[in-house]
């Protein structure tokens, strides 16, 4: 027969045991952010400098596009969802009961980009319509933009990407528009700068913090006015294609997914945001 000493040991030792999860789970917080490939590189780098400072959070990111960062915010499948665009009126209303808010975290623009091939061969600026035309299958060989006999590889992006969403709007005035001259159709920013690189006439559309020596930004052509695809231009307004890059919570953030966002909200993200090729919101305000 147990003593009532040891009964009531075994008792707490269930008990404790019991709780192992729950207490596990309250000493190491997990904050999962899901969403755009265009803003998965400034929260990965803060993720690490945070939990420098804070090491029982563990922040896990997912990439999938901002269509899928707005569904997992929205669902709460995820803490914070990842956006380059605003939240569209049919997202508002389908979340409607999450109460969806969005945090800007920085600013960005969206390029056309070609081969480099096709850059050192005179391509150097396009006007809208001509993209536009390209896009829509009317121009289909390099040599009518003044560039190589060759044929224009189109490659176009996810419809859920918030990339092609901001670009589309402003090249054939539909964010959901097809592009019936596209052979290729590609996801992630990395995905689509890969398939331009590996080209020698190819065209696309990628954030400028993906341009390279490979794959290079086009000036806008407006009349007599040409616009440099860089950060000057989206500071000063001048660049059309800007957007802003956004975190979405589920109503206002709390606890530890508060402090994350605050993070990435004050000096050390917003230098982030900068280290990683976009514009601060620190710079906005100069």
């Amino acid at each position: 027969m147990l003593k009532s000493t040891g009964i009531l040991g075994v008792v707490l030792s269930a008990f404790v045991f019991s709780l192992a999860p729950q207490l596990a789970l309250a000493a190491n917080k997990k904050i999962l952010v899901e969403g755009s490939t265009t803003v998965i590189p400034i929260v990965s780098r803060a993720a690490e400098r945070y939990r420098a400072l804070h090491p029982k959070v563990r922040i896990l990111t997912k990439a999938g596009g901002s269509g899928v960062g707005a569904h997992a915010a929205g669902t709460k499948r995820a803490d914070i969802g990842m956006t380059s665009r605003q939240l569209t009126p049919h997202e508002l209303d389908r979340y409607k009961s999450a109460k969806l808010r969005t945090h800007v975290l920085g600013k960005d623009a969206v390029a056309p980009v070609v081969s480099s091939e096709i850059y050192r061969a005179g391509v150097r600026s396009l006007s809208k319509k001509q993209i536009g035309d390209i896009y829509l299958g009317k121009i289909i060989n390099w040599k009518e933009v003044g560039g190589p006999d060759r044929p224009i590889v189109v490659i176009d992006k996810e419809r859920h990407r918030g990339t092609r969403h901001v670009f589309m709007e402003y090249i054939l005035g539909n964010a959901e528009a097809r592009a019936p001259g596209a052979r290729l159709v590609t996801g992630s920013n990395n995905e689509e700068q890969t398939k331009i690189a590996q080209s020698d006439s190819a065209i696309g559309m990628l954030s400028f913090a993906w341009l390279n020596h490979e794959v290079r930004g086009l000036a806008l052509r407006d009349g007599d006015r040409v616009i440099e695809p860089n950060l000057g231009s989206v500071r000063d307004g001048t660049f059309p294609i800007a957007r802003n890059l956004n975190l979405v919570t589920a109503g206002p953030p709390n606890g530890e997914v508060k402090g994350f966002i605050e993070f990435l909200l004050g000096p050390e993200g917003q230098k982030i945001v900068e280290e990683s090729g976009y514009i601060s919101m620190t710079e906005t305000h100069r």
